[in-house]
């Protein structure tokens, strides 16, 4: 396995219905995100964002609808023997370390599960992805001893290990304090300038979708209600978008 060859991969969804019981979760959700781009999708708790989410990864299979990852479909029934032709990984909002094992060996663990290559490689992988993170050096701590903000930080990289084409992550600022949180954008932008890989980040934080985004989309009871840049995002005439946007707690005003 090459792991030294990565791109970043198109996605496009359509018409993907999701239900629970009598919960519509997803209701036709129509989205294009584009090869490279660093894309947000934003939105109040309890609006299927997550859901969304662990469809593009194939933990949930939609009712209906399809999901294409360049433009081959992840649930059509003649491809689901198809071995896909590129990596992805995804940082869960828990950060889901095992606690029993060490940073390094966190960060090593698909690495040495895969038989990707042999252990000295996989020791100077290891080394860096976690300077890439700017954690030089901790490869010995136990996760007991890291900060809610360094335990993000070895999740990502450990989903850095394999070098993915696509990285998603779910509300990757919650239970984080502003200056952690600051501290972890900075961390996705400089990523963005040193793989080519497609990230997808899911988050009701405004402002760190604001600061890192190529785009946005705003997702309101269980569908896209809006698509844009930031700056079309923040200017956007929609209600709900402005409802969502223009709160004296998030800082912005409104005009």
């Amino acid at each position: 396995m090459d792991l030294s060859d990565t791109r970043g991969v198109s996605i496009r969804i359509e018409h993907l219905n999701k239900r629970f019981g009598e919960k519509h979760v997803l209701r036709d959700v129509n989205l294009e995100i584009r090869a490279g781009e660093t894309f947000c999708i934003i939105g109040p708790s309890g609006t299927g964002k997550s859901v969304l989410l662990k469809h593009i990864v194939k933990l949930e299979t939609p009712d209906d609808g399809e999901i294409y990852i360049d433009d081959q479909p992840l649930f059509a029934q003649q491809n689901r023997h198809n071995l896909h032709d590129y990596r992805y990984s995804m940082v869960f909002q828990s950060s889901a370390l095992f606690n029993s094992l060490t940073v390094g060996e966190n960060v090593g663990l698909w690495l040495r599960e895969k038989r990707v290559c042999k252990e000295p490689r996989i020791r100077e992988i290891i080394r860096e992805k976690l300077a890439q993170v700017g954690l030089e050096g901790t490869e010995d701590l136990r996760t007991s001893e890291l900060s809610g903000g360094m335990k993000k930080r070895v999740a990502i990289a450990r989903s850095l290990a394999m070098n993915p084409d696509l990285i998603l992550y779910d509300e990757p600022t919650a239970e984080l304090d502003p200056v952690t949180t600051d501290e972890l954008a900075n961390t996705i932008l400089s990523l963005k300038e040193s793989t080519k890989n497609t990230t997808v980040i899911v988050t009701h934080d405004l402002n760190f979708a604001l600061y890192v985004s190529d785009r946005i989309a705003m997702m309101h009871a269980g569908t896209i209600v809006g698509v844009g840049t930031p700056a079309e995002i923040k200017a956007s005439s929609d209600p709900i978008i402005r409802g969502f946007i223009y709160t004296t707690t998030k800082g912005i005003k409104g005009e």
